[in-house]
């Protein structure tokens, strides 16, 4: 993936795309009785797959161009998916990493498009982004209906007419970005592993051996005639599928697609290749050592791929493993025997294999060889007796019920567009999804024996991340792995290649008027013990999602212990009066529906996602949750040792670390301080009791401070009584609810200084910034500074970006972000950079930062892309269920009036240049900012030399022991 700063607008977008014995409670907070089980409604896998239907129709250019077309005019949008039949398994030897590095240079301009991001983005396309794995290179992109002809004429001149614009100059930045990206992805906890992975079970020359990224080696050895020789082998026409999604139908897009994509000539055939699973001739183990805070076992074989009749068994079996809540490795080895603190197992699939899994994290404490043992103990226990009928109705209806979720996207990289192109070209089916979702819901336990049992049972790969320094290198990683015995003299990547004529001049279309955004309709209701509840009704797909916050949140903890809000959350579902942490995950499973509890730093927040058909139950369900958590002892001890582990990964990740370090320095002793993840600090942790849960709960989840908020498929005339029966008999306790402290004092100002966070090894340095800001997220007319902020560094073609990543290639992505809590709003500014570059970085930031708007005042450039181009993007920002309820409790949240999000566009066409300069003079200059830097000492405190700012260096902890 090519793309990774998001602006406050489109942050906004993926944010809404988005989309752990004492006696019970005190009686206060107790509704009336529940049934000992809720039983579902007679949903059956079979109905679940009846209601999963992506019309289309096809046709074929005379040059090969496949196109499908889903019509779906729910909004005023259309989805572009254009997938290329090209991924890293069509690398030769010396090549590898090629075709994710074209992805990148795909979005550096064709012949007749200077740059690709600028006119799309003015034209309100989100996202606009591409993707390359295995099996397939993707470019996704939504645009305004007005706006299609222009999506499909960039597309067309960048397949048909790249070349000419493809120069040494970009050729040599987005090598360095996906260099970047590289040592991005490396540097994380456990980030080597998916190279040994590959290497373990593959032998040299396999197409999935070599990772997608490259190598190193490789990247530095590219030279223009590689690349050229690249593109022209492989992305011709015939070699490509395009799904048009949305407000639109084929009689109008057959036309539009043969003007633009009909002159372009047909291209090679890509050959296929061999690449199928591998039997390894007997077991393997290795151990490799990592900066990682607990002792990862994994188990890995390869299998079929996603075309195999028995690939469906295999991936249902493998979610019983260790996918699902009640996972066969969960019951056994978190809530069981509790040698684990957190267990997976899944199969990764792929067109022509697919990589079996299943990991744990071992409790820290308990011996290897015990937690060994157990580990294969259950997969031994697993492959003889089966999985029951109830594990396979489980598993299939929570799947299917994820499909049905996914099907409210036109586009984007999991939407109906990519699930029709995926299917042509893997399957050369797009409906190949209904051959997949039938076969699994056909699913006996017998046959899911059979399949765990044929490939289960061949020799293990048996993979271990031990604790301890880092001993090797992702540079040296990637390749082809046999190039010490292929050695050859490296290429020369700037050898001079003839430039390559212009080609035939093309003309951009002009973007015809975009429909203004239409918020749904918003109805209200009031439960009869004062709870609101606010519903919007959308019928796209058989679901709804409903949210119940409570003024509570990290902040509480201010008024607590640090982490109490956290842990008391995480308990929620771990035990009731009535059922235990298993039986709880075992009926949300057999209902199809998913609860989620969780925190931020203003609000404490139960999230249910569900089947129309199986409301009540769900909502039974998660009343339960919530007015009777259990708070049991044994419970307790297994999730404080989870929430422990937790915090020593946060420890060993250098953002996560950075981003601790940051909030605490910023915020002092204001509640805010309190880590945003919720866990508190290793002290504090290890105090925390089981009384100590229950009071944070008694006093915080109440019905006096919780809103209710539901989207989907459900009238208010359904939603209220089931609310009522399920929450209507909850009443508040006498005392006074709590409140929360906002109005504490800040630390006082202070000069800028660079905090630096010893992290031996590491091939980035993670640079965070910040400043606390004069104003909170409720302080109103603060949309200058949104637009600022998306000129500065929120979107991809802010100055940060641009300068940082795309001109001076030194990271795979620089961002900035303006927080909206209720209280104080904060600056924060993100840039993993290569080592080398870390002093430079932040001399960069500061000179950008100080230039905005002094010596460069907005342009009429980018005054374009952050309002017009922001006001055409609101249509698909509220695409999804998710992104309506996020803008709705945000709202509530933000004591905003309702129909914000429709005020929007004559707001931001309002506000002109010169107030995005002053809000940026105002709040977005380089003065009294703190930087934290993790990062290898040795390499980076030399350049933090002549930055005119104090370093005060740190050791990193090595644990929850210390912080």
């Amino acid at each position: 993936m090519r793309k990774s700063p998001l602006s406050s607008t489109a942050a906004l977008a993926a944010a809404l795309l988005l989309s752990t014995s004492l006696a019970a409670p005190l009686a206060p907070l107790r509704a009336a009785p529940v049934a000992e089980r809720t039983q579902p409604a007679p949903v059956s896998p079979q109905e679940l797959v009846s209601k999963v239907d992506i019309p289309y129709e096809k046709f074929v250019l005379p040059n090969g161009l496949t196109t499908i077309v889903h019509t779906d005019r729910k909004a005023p949008v259309v989805a572009v998916t254009i997938y290329y039949k090209v991924g890293s398994k069509n690398e030769p030897r010396g090549h590898t990493g090629f075709a994710h590095l074209y992805e990148h240079l795909f979005f550096g301009g064709s012949a007749n498009v200077p740059n690709f991001d600028v006119p799309l983005e003015a034209a309100g396309s989100t996202p606009t982004n591409g993707s390359t794995w295995y099996d397939r290179t993707n470019y996704v992109e939504t645009v305004p209906t007005g706006a299609l002809d222009l999506a499909l004429f960039m597309e067309s001149d960048r397949m048909g007419h790249l070349l000419p614009a493809v120069s040494q100059d970009k050729l040599d930045k987005q090598r360095g970005v996906v260099q970047n990206e590289k040592r991005q992805g490396d540097n994380q906890p456990y980030g080597l592993y998916d190279y040994y992975q590959a290497d373990g079970l593959l032998p040299v020359g396999h197409p999935y051996r070599h990772s997608t990224i490259g190598s190193m080696a490789d990247l530095d050895a590219a030279t223009l005639t590689d690349v050229r020789t690249w593109f022209t082998d492989h992305y011709g026409p015939n070699n490509v599928v395009l799904v048009l999604s949305g407000d639109i139908d084929a009689a109008t897009a057959r036309p539009k697609v043969a003007k633009w994509f009909g002159d372009i000539p047909r291209g090679p055939d890509i050959a296929p290749v061999a690449a199928g699973p591998v039997t390894l001739p007997a077991p393997v183990s290795r151990d490799i050592t990592d900066q990682v805070p607990v002792l990862r076992l994994t188990r890995n074989w390869t299998a079929p791929g996603l075309n195999d009749a028995e690939t469906p068994a295999l991936k249902v079996g493998m979610h019983i493993l260790g996918g699902l809540a009640s996972s066969r490795l969960d019951n056994e080895l978190v809530r069981g025997r509790e040698v684990a603190v957190s267990v997976t197992a899944y199969d990764q699939i792929f067109q022509q294999l697919s990589f079996l899994t299943m990991s744990m994290d071992v409790k820290p404490g308990v011996e290897r060889a015990t937690a060994e043992m157990a580990f294969d103990k259950v997969l031994a226990d697993y492959l003889r007796d089966g999985p029951t009928e109830d594990e396979v109705r489980r598993a299939v209806t929570s799947l299917l019920s994820g499909e049905i979720g996914g099907l409210e996207r036109v586009g984007g990289f999991s939407g109906k567009g990519a699930t029709l192109a995926e299917g042509q070209v893997y399957s050369n089916d797009p409906a190949h999804y209904k051959t997949d979702l039938a076969a699994m819901a056909a699913l006996t336990p017998a046959s899911v024996k059979a399949a765990l049992n044929k490939w289960l049972s061949r020799p293990v790969y048996a993979l271990n991340v031990v604790p301890g320094a880092r001993t090797e290198s992702g540079d040296q990683m990637g390749g082809w792995g046999d190039e010490a015995d292929h050695a050859a003299p490296p290429a020369d990547p700037h050898a001079k290649v003839p430039a390559l004529p212009a080609g035939p001049a093309r003309t951009a279309p002009d973007v015809q008027p975009v429909a203004a955004l239409t918020f749904p309709a918003i109805e209200h209701a009031t439960l009869s013990n004062g709870i609101p509840v606010t519903l919007a009704r959308r019928t796209a797909v058989p679901k709804l999602v409903m949210a119940i916050d409570f003024d509570a949140g990290y902040a509480a903890d201010a008024l607590d212990t640090p982490g109490t809000q956290g842990l008391m959350l995480s308990m929620l579902d771990q035990g009731t009066a009535t059922r235990d942490a298993t039986q709880i995950a075992e009926e949300q499973e057999r209902l199809g529906a998913d609860i989620n509890i969780d925190g931020s730093v203003d609000a404490s927040t139960v999230t249910l996602s569900a089947l129309t058909d199986n409301l009540a139950p769900s909502l039974a369900l998660t009343a339960d949750l919530i007015l009777h958590p259990a708070f049991k002892d044994s419970d307790f001890a297994r999730v404080k040792a989870q929430a422990q582990a937790a915090l020593a990964q946060a420890f060993s990740s250098p953002r996560d670390l950075a981003s601790r370090t940051l909030n605490a320095e910023l915020y002092g002793r204001h509640p805010y301080a309190q880590p945003a993840d919720g866990l508190g600090n290793a002290e504090s942790l290890a105090a925390l009791t089981p009384a100590e849960m229950r009071a944070a709960h008694d006093e915080w989840l109440r019905p006096d401070l919780a809103r209710i908020a539901v989207v989907g498929d459900v009238t208010m005339a359904q939603l209220r009584p089931l609310l009522e029966q399920a929450f209507g008999g909850w009443k508040a306790p006498g005392a006074p609810a709590p409140v929360k402290p906002l109005d504490a004092p800040l630390p006082a100002a202070k000069k800028g200084r660079i905090i630096l966070i010893d992290r031996p090894n590491s091939p980035q340095s993670v640079i965070m910034a910040g400043r606390v800001l004069p104003i909170t997220g409720r302080t109103p007319g603060e949309e200058p500074l949104a637009l600022a902020n998306d000129v500065l560094g929120g979107d991809f073609l802010s100055r940060l970006n641009l300068d940082i990543r795309e001109d001076k290639g030194w990271s795979y992505g620089v961002s900035t972000g303006v927080a909206q809590p209720a209280g104080p709003s904060m600056l924060e500014i993100s840039a993993p950079v290569q080592a080398d570059r870390t002093g430079d970085t932040i001399r960069a930031v500061i000179a950008d930062m100080r230039a905005f708007p002094a010596k460069q005042p907005v342009s009429d450039e980018e005054l374009q892309r952050v309002t017009e181009g922001s006001i055409r993007a609101m249509p698909n920002q509220f695409e999804t269920n998710a992104a309506v309820l996020y803008a709705i409790r945000k709202n509530a949240r933000l004591h905003r009036p309702e129909d914000y999000y429709e005020q929007l566009a004559g707001k931001y066409r309002a506000i002109g240049a010169d107030a995005i300069g002053k809000a940026a003079a105002q709040y977005l200059q380089p003065d009294g900012l703190t930087f934290v830097v993790v990062g290898d000492r040795k390499v980076v405190e030399p350049q933090l030399q002549g930055l005119d700012l104090p370093v005060e260096v740190r050791e990193a902890p090595s644990g929850p022991e210390e912080e």
